[in-house]
């Protein structure tokens, strides 16, 4: 299995795959309050069984290029994941997102793993717009963006329900040329 190092002790980006769910079904259960604050991610994957199946959805998305994930893992332990939702390729636009467990917040890996994964859209597969959505009280969220280089761009209000209450997305976006003006800059390239 491969693993990209996040640059932060022991923490590495790989596969998170349908063979993996009772791991995966073990980290939700520990951030199972944090992560659902803002989306439904803990509440589709209650069980064995629907964490295998939310896995295999990626796998077919994967199989199909219309969307990808990997997890995070800390010390050899899976502490949150990465994703792109949408991924279309005809369009050239995706949407990426994540999710964390408590112990592993503040230390920047779902910054650096979106990182790896908005440079490997926007390089390997010339993704033109990678998008975030995210809810407007997501304050740790929002601030991955603003380090992504996202711009905030819109606010949908009422467009979604999160449990069981009506709820604002706001949009941000980076384009592919801003991506790489911002890491020419950051590795001081011209």
């Amino acid at each position: 299995m491969y693993a990209i190092p996040l640059g932060v002790q022991g923490a590495e980006l790989g596969p998170l795959e349908p063979w993996q769910a009772g791991e995966f079904l073990a980290h939700m259960d520990r951030g199972r309050e944090y992560i659902g604050r803002y989306v439904p991610l803990p509440e589709v994957t209650a069980d064995l069984a629907s964490a295998r199946a939310w896995l295999q959805r990626f796998a077919d998305k994967a199989a199909a290029d219309t969307g990808r994930l990997w997890g995070i893992r800390q010390d050899g332990r899976l502490v949150g994941g990465v994703l792109f939702r949408v991924f279309d390729t005809e369009s050239g636009v995706c949407e990426a997102g994540c999710w964390l467990e408590p112990s592993a917040a503040g230390n920047g890996l779902v910054t650096r793993a979106c990182e790896v994964i908005v440079d490997w859209a926007v390089e390997q597969r010339s993704m033109h717009r990678v998008e975030w959505h995210v809810d407007p009280a997501n304050t740790p969220s929002i601030n991955v963006a603003r380090r992504l280089g996202m711009t905030r761009e819109a606010r949908l209000r009422e467009v979604g329900v999160h449990r069981g209450e009506r709820r604002d997305v706001e949009i941000w976006a980076v384009l592919a040329r801003e991506w790489r003006a911002r890491r020419r800059t950051a590795t001081g390239g011209e």
